[in-house]
């Protein structure tokens, strides 16, 4: 008899005493010895098992399958110290570094193995992460109990999802263990100092940090550490690589949650496959801005960053519609904003007035909108005079305005004319700035597809001149009728910066 089992038959033989004996109090005692014998045998057993086999653990304990990407990060973080994968959407990213997680914490003891997770907002570190731990947790009966951010076993805490703030390099501080996991999810999204703090926890030879996310901001650290040379691990990961276009088999129900060939193809159709959202939701790649860009997309990316910060009421006025009207086959496109906040869209494919009026006056209804700018070129004119009458039979009480953006622009020595102005005051200015956000704002993957396709150069009196709409439609096929929107929703008469800066 190998000495553990040993111990195992004469902690079991004073249990038998002990209730022979009636001694509840010592009885509780010897119970939780044994609890902790089995305990750590049942751990020893799985470390031997499963220490080298993260895959073998998650098909055995879990019962679940991996496709071959999700197979290579958890091999990656067995392997290397720092791993950074950039992927695309819909890839299971998420859900992958949550089986990370649970492999972790079920083959190191506890007391010498941690997890430490963050993201950019604490909204995200709840309800992505640790819902998929939260799932793994309940499937594979592991030990201890997972609530909302934290993980407990035997009452001492063995892992946690943090947000600190994005300014404090010793928000992890006090983890002390051999065995660290830190694992930063929507990478893209974490300022620098965190990612500071994330190294102070892992400078251990068994520690590790994984790093993933979609590489959508090309001025991120995320960029930094997924660029040649800098030391870590790097991985991309595709819809081009995912079963559904592959071929590689999986169970129905796994090829249902990723990205489907269809997805892929419309986006293809939506934003263009050189437009820098395609690459990051698509392809799992980052962008580099283009120098005659007018709006840049690591400028957007901060102004969609998302926020744990409620917003005041008076952030959220003036109530405005801007209104992109379609011709010649183009979508006619309402957009609303509160403030600094893009909001809500309204579309149709049509260039009737007296259909695209009444929609109009649906939003104003909706939103009670105090101003619409609508584009008064061509149809826009007839809208105008539709909506302007409705006015006059007590219909709504908003300002109606009319946008002839091929018209004279306020400084006409620094722009060719009022579009030039529009954009270049409004996309470019506000997304360096951050003055805008468009972090909730519907149809947000498009509107800023489209945002981030006109060019810009300049005359021979060198004013700015941005890329007439006809001239993207005929390069791209497709016109950028939200964007344009989004723009008159922001755009004050008379001057086209926002009154709130």
């Amino acid at each position: 008899m190998t000495a553990p089992t040993a111990d195992l038959e004469h902690l079991r033989h004073q249990i038998d005493q002990l209730v022979r004996a009636g001694d509840t109090r010592q009885l509780k005692v010897v119970r939780d010895q044994l609890k902790t014998h089995i305990d750590r045998r049942a751990l020893a057993r799985r470390t031997q098992r499963y220490g080298a086999t993260p895959v073998r653990w998650v098909q055995e304990r879990l019962r679940q399958t991996v496709w071959s990407k999700q197979r290579e990060i958890l091999h990656a973080v067995r392997d290397h110290r720092r791993t950074a994968v950039r992927s695309g959407h819909g890839v299971g990213k998420s859900w992958t570094a949550a089986l990370v997680a649970c492999w972790w914490l079920d083959t190191h003891p506890p007391g010498e193995a941690f997890v430490v997770s963050t993201a950019p907002t604490f909204s995200q570190v709840r309800a992505i992460l640790w819902r998929y731990i939260r799932k793994h947790h309940r499937t594979g009966k592991l030990a201890g109990r997972v609530n909302q951010t934290e993980w407990l076993i035997d009452d001492e805490l063995v892992g946690y999802g943090r947000k600190p703030a994005d300014t404090d390099e010793d928000g992890f501080q006090g983890i002390h263990a051999r065995f660290v996991l830190v694992i930063l999810d929507e990478a893209c999204g974490i300022p620098e100092q965190l990612w500071t703090a994330a190294d102070a926890l892992a400078t251990g030879p068994d520690c590790r940090i994984l790093a993933i996310g979609n590489p959508d901001n090309p001025a991120s650290h995320f960029r930094k550490v997924c660029t040649p040379g800098s030391g870590w691990h790097q991985m991309s990961i595709s819809a081009f690589d995912s079963p559904n276009l592959t071929g590689e088999e999986i169970p129905s129900g796994m090829a249902a949650a990723l990205v489907s060939r269809e997805w892929v193809e419309e986006k293809a159709k939506d934003w263009g496959v050189d437009n820098p959202i395609y690459r990051a939701k698509v392809l799992g790649e980052f962008s580099t801005d283009a120098a005659n860009q007018v709006v840049r997309q690591s400028d957007v990316a901060k102004c969609r960053a998302a926020t744990d910060k409620r917003p005041r009421p008076e952030d959220l006025e003036p109530v405005e519609l801007g209104v992109d009207v379609g011709g010649g086959g183009d979508e006619t496109v309402i957009r609303e904003r509160r403030g600094r906040r893009a909001g809500r869209e309204w579309s149709a494919h049509t260039d009737r007035p007296e259909v695209i009026a009444p929609l109009i006056l649906r939003a104003i209804k909706e939103t009670g909108a105090t101003a619409v700018k609508v584009d008064s070129i061509g149809i826009g004119f007839g809208v105008i005079g539709e909506l302007r009458n409705a006015a006059t039979r007590g219909e709504h009480t908003a300002h109606i305005i009319g946008v002839n953006v091929g018209s004279a622009a306020s400084e006409p020595d620094k722009f060719i004319n009022l579009r030039a102005e529009i954009w270049w005051s409004l996309g470019r200015v506000q997304s360096e700035a951050g003055s805008w956000d468009l972090a909730m704002m519907d149809n947000a993957d498009t509107t800023v597809a489209q945002l981030l396709e006109p060019r810009w150069d300049t005359d021979l009196k060198g004013r700015i001149r941005v890329e007439p709409k006809d001239d993207i439609r005929k390069r791209l096929g497709r016109s950028p009728d939200n964007a344009d929107a989004l723009l008159l929703a922001y755009y004050s008469a008379g001057r086209p910066r926002v009154r709130w800066l």
